[in-house]
């Protein structure tokens, strides 16, 4: 078996497990990435050079300066006069779409849309709309803002890395994309504002704003019971931790009163004493087993009010894909006892699940219910990997913060385009300037970067190279050079953006990019023409996953807000992309002629 054969069928077996998502696509992509070394295809001594390429760099170091932007509280000031369009419909969609589709041009996709669910969801509430009529706008906005930039997402920075290989011999600089971009963001824009909205289900989500006792899908009150512990209770002395949860593993304590002084969110250390009253969340299946064990007297029914102060938070978030949450359970994780947290209610697809939360496994997308110190929530949601839906979670901090952090950016994006140091360059330092200025603490700095991504990147870009190396890339090109004979040019463009975005509906956006640009490159050489407008192309089609909720990330976190199901997306999602299309070949074109 020649070595190009050898990519091919390596390439092609990475894909198909990308789309499959058995196994993590960083895990993926670093398998291929061995198995070719391993095969002497990739030399030893380069195998892991992708990890310092400029494109990973540039990508690790603006999810740090996105993640210093939006805990800026730029997005909140911003979003905060939004609500003054209660009563204008349209007007309100415009306004959310228009501020994501801005703000995601300069923030990471998902930590602008994370920003602006909390903001969403509470006008859905205040307005009396459904939520899903309201986030997959605003999410698939988030995707359209990201075109605009070199920065707005990970493809662009690959893309524009790429074209240092090709005649121009330099990258794409950071406004490059901007005539493409904002001619494509602002069609597809209007088509969410005006026409797409009205192809979702009008279904109540897994959360709004308000209380979460207003909120159907969180009413647990009919799992909610007060019992006493009798003086002759077997459980009398000894700590909470001791309660037979292998028997009733859908326990969880809420509070306990003691001669009035009631203490919420109770260590599992706390020893129980005759007379004790405890608040618990239990499956009525297991109450009496409960109580048999136990000796527990029942008190009467409780109210989801009776858990929540201000010392104590109840918290809605939801799963953010690569969580330590992801595909484990409550009892997996020891919630309470290692991160404080009791978990109340799952939410999925916009329905409570009912079961016993210790074996429910959560998957991205989920919508919890949590009680927790209310003092640690914010880092709470941080360590396990969950985004707020509430707006008193959202940064807002004043302008000793904002403006020092907007300076180190702005000046970052000024290094940039005046050509004075590279993007890698630009970023680093600006990273390395917040960090030293104390404006980001080192680990929040390190666990901002999206390690996944990175090692993705890392691992892919010398399959890539294989690819280009063997001659695959070439014959890939040749072969729909002879197939498209006939066709102008310009098909082509359409062509590689449709099959780039057809990748991108089923993996990670930044493995089509990867695979596709030394093709695209491969295609400009066949042709004789510029590589530019193929490389565009690619970066377009790479932004569009509006198909299915596995493509991005920004889909998969709307899936429980909203109520979505699989299918709800490509009706929205398919016109958009065949309108993304007719806009987008003629728009490249223009700004980039062949």
């Amino acid at each position: 078996m020649n070595e190009q054969l050898i990519v091919f069928v390596v390439l092609i077996a990475a894909m198909v497990l990308f789309i499959w998502e058995r196994w993590r696509y960083d895990l993926v992509a670093m398998g291929a990435l061995l198995v070719l070394t391993v095969l002497g295809i990739v030399p030893a001594q380069e195998a892991f050079l992708g990890f310092g390429h400029p494109a990973v760099i540039t990508v690790a170091a603006v999810l740090i300066l996105s993640h210093a932007l939006a805990t800026s509280g730029v997005v909140y000031h911003m979003a905060r006069p939004l609500k003054r369009f209660n009563d204008r419909p349209l007007l309100q969609l415009g306004a959310l779409v228009g501020v994501t589709t801005v703000v995601s041009a300069f923030v990471n996709n998902v930590g602008a849309l994370a920003l602006m669910m909390p903001v969403v969801l509470r006008i859905a509430h205040t307005s009396g709309r459904s939520p899903s009529k309201l986030l997959m706008p605003v999410a698939f906005g988030s995707l359209l803002g990201g075109m605009t930039t070199l920065i707005g997402t990970p493809p662009n920075i690959i893309i524009g890395s790429f074209r240092a290989e090709t005649d121009a011999q330099r990258p794409f600089t950071m406004f490059d994309f901007a005539p493409v971009g904002m001619m494509t963001a602002a069609v597809g824009c209007l088509y969410l504002i005006f026409l797409g909205w009205r192809f979702l289900p009008n279904r109540p989500g897994a959360s709004g704003a308000g209380s979460a006792a207003d909120r159907d899908v969180f009413q647990i009150g009919d799992y909610t019971t007060e019992l006493q512990v009798a003086a002759g209770s077997r459980v009398v002395g000894r700590p909470i931790s001791e309660l037979p949860t292998d028997e009733v593993p859908s326990l969880v304590v809420l509070s306990v009163t003691r001669s009035e002084r009631r203490l919420l969110a109770p260590s599992g250390r706390t020893v129980l004493q005759a007379g004790d009253r405890l608040m618990v969340e239990i499956d009525p299946i297991e109450l009496d087993t409960l109580l048999t064990s136990t000796g527990f007297q029942l008190a009467g029914a409780g109210e989801l009010t009776e858990i929540g102060s201000d010392e104590v938070r109840l918290l809605e978030a939801v799963v953010v894909p690569g969580s330590l949450l992801e595909d484990r359970s409550a009892g997996d994780l020891r919630l309470r006892s290692r991160h404080g947290v009791n978990l109340l209610a799952v939410a999925r697809q916009g329905s409570r699940v009912v079961a016993p939360l210790a074996s429910v496994v959560i998957r991205p997308g989920d919508v919890l219910l949590m009680q927790c110190a209310a003092a640690d929530a914010v880092s709470t949601l941080q360590t396990l990997g969950a985004m707020p839906l509430s707006e008193r979670e959202l940064p807002r901090s004043g302008p000793r913060r904002l403006i020092p952090v907007l300076t180190i950016f702005v000046g970052a994006v000024v290094a940039l385009v005046s050509g004075f140091v590279p993007a890698a360059v630009a970023f680093s330092v600006a990273a390395l300037a917040l960090a030293a200025s104390g404006l980001l603490r080192l680990r929040e700095l390190y666990d901002t970067i999206e390690w996944p991504v990175v090692v993705l990147l890392a691992a892919m870009i010398p399959v890539g190279n294989a690819l280009q190396a063997t001659g695959g890339a070439s014959r890939i090109a040749t072969w729909l050079a002879e197939a498209g004979t006939a066709l102008p040019p310009a098909a082509f463009v359409a062509l590689l953006m449709i099959v780039t975005m057809f990748l991108s509906d089923v993996m990670n956006n930044a493995a089509p990019a990867v695979v596709m640009a030394p093709i695209a490159i491969g295609v400009a050489a066949q042709l004789d023409v510029s590589a530019d407008p193929l490389l565009m192309a690619v970066a377009v089609g790479a932004s569009c996953a509006f198909l299915t909720p596995i493509g991005h990330q920004s889909n998969t976190l709307i899936m429980g807000p909203g109520g979505y199901r699989f299918g709800d997306f490509w009706k929205m999602g398919l016109p958009l992309e065949i309108l993304i299309v007719l806009v987008g070949v003629p728009a490249i074109l223009w700004a980039w002629p062949l």
